[in-house]
């Protein structure tokens, strides 16, 4: 008997490897676009808030515009803008030197705090929980108003800051109205907001390995020894991250400033920080596109140092996994 094979018929579905690569496709476009359709909101933000705010303010920095005309009375100058910001406004360089004094000084000072109390805190004690949320409360209020307004009042020449010394018969002085002691007033403001730092630093904490201490104490290695061979290089990528959090933050300080001089950069421009003179000049003085274009330079010397952090970064910061 003669025996025929079956074939299978030319509209019979296609099951296997074929059909399921054929499938790929159009599944994984699905999920993209289902994953578009869940970033619009944040693209949406993106693009209206920052992207196009961003370039309407590149292009009045080339321009002589004022916030009261309408924008047909915009003039094109190019780079006079500029030019005059290097060349012709002391005023900036003076905004410079105070931002840079108080990034400088504010910066490493508050590092230091946080790290110092995170250890302390690093240890099991009754009320552990409570003091590590009272030293985290002031950074609650970070670049708040209210803080700014109390820390004034504190020390005003009636306030509580003179008061304690007047105990001790040490005559105060009026902190927030010398120049010499105006902008140190907002250093120690700064300083003292070290929670967030102090609980990044914590959790750095919690993940140095207890053996490396327990080998150390064998070897004879006293508090000090085992802080700085053991405790510094394992929290090396902790402090880098803070560094470069802090360091950008100490250059933009407003709000402290603004407060205490009533948004002039008084007395004698001792409090004068970049983003207030910044703030003055385009909103008090109406020049919106000379206040644009050193908000770019502004933009691009933070994005400087930033890189010369990262940079720099390669020759102490050491990882667990061996990279640096």
């Amino acid at each position: 008997m003669a025996t025929t094979t079956a074939r299978p018929s030319p509209t019979a579905p296609t099951t296997g490897p074929a059909a399921t690569r054929r499938g790929r496709p159009a599944r994984h476009k699905a999920e993209g676009t289902a994953g578009y359709v869940f970033l619009s909101p944040w693209l949406l933000g993106l693009l209206t808030i920052t992207a196009v705010p961003m370039l309407m303010s590149l292009y009045l920095s080339f321009t002589n515009y004022d916030v009261l005309s309408d924008w047909e009375s915009m003039e094109w100058v190019g780079l006079d803008n500029y030019r005059t910001m290097f060349t012709e406004d002391p005023s900036f360089w003076h905004a410079v030197q105070t931002t840079l004094t108080f990034a400088l000084v504010a910066t490493p000072l508050k590092l230091a705090a946080a790290l110092g109390v995170a250890v302390l805190l690093n240890r099991s004690f009754t009320g552990a929980g409570l003091f590590r949320g009272l030293f985290y409360l002031p950074s609650l209020l970070g670049g708040s108003v209210a803080l700014a307004i109390v820390w004034v009042s504190m020390f005003n020449r009636d306030g509580a800051v003179n008061s304690f010394l007047g105990w001790f018969g040490i005559e105060g002085k009026a902190w927030v109205n010398d120049p010499d002691y105006a902008l140190g007033t907002l250093i120690l403001l700064a300083v003292w907001q070290f929670g967030a730092p102090m609980v990044i630093f914590l959790a750095g904490l919690k993940q140095v390995p207890v053996e490396l201490y327990e080998a150390a104490e064998v070897d004879g290695a006293g508090p000090v020894r085992k802080f700085l061979s053991i405790t510094l290089p394992m929290l090396s990528p902790v402090i880098f991250f803070n560094l470069v959090l802090e360091t950008i933050n100490g250059f933009q300080g407003f709000t402290s400033a603004f407060v205490l001089s009533n948004g002039t950069g008084g007395p004698v421009d001792s409090t004068l920080m970049y983003t207030l003179h910044l703030y003055i000049k385009g909103w008090n003085e109406y020049q919106m596109g000379y206040a644009s274009a050193m908000a770019w330079v502004f933009l691009l010397a933070i994005g400087l140092v930033t890189a010369v952090v990262f940079r720099t970064g390669r020759f102490w910061v050491h990882y667990s996994d061996g990279e640096d």
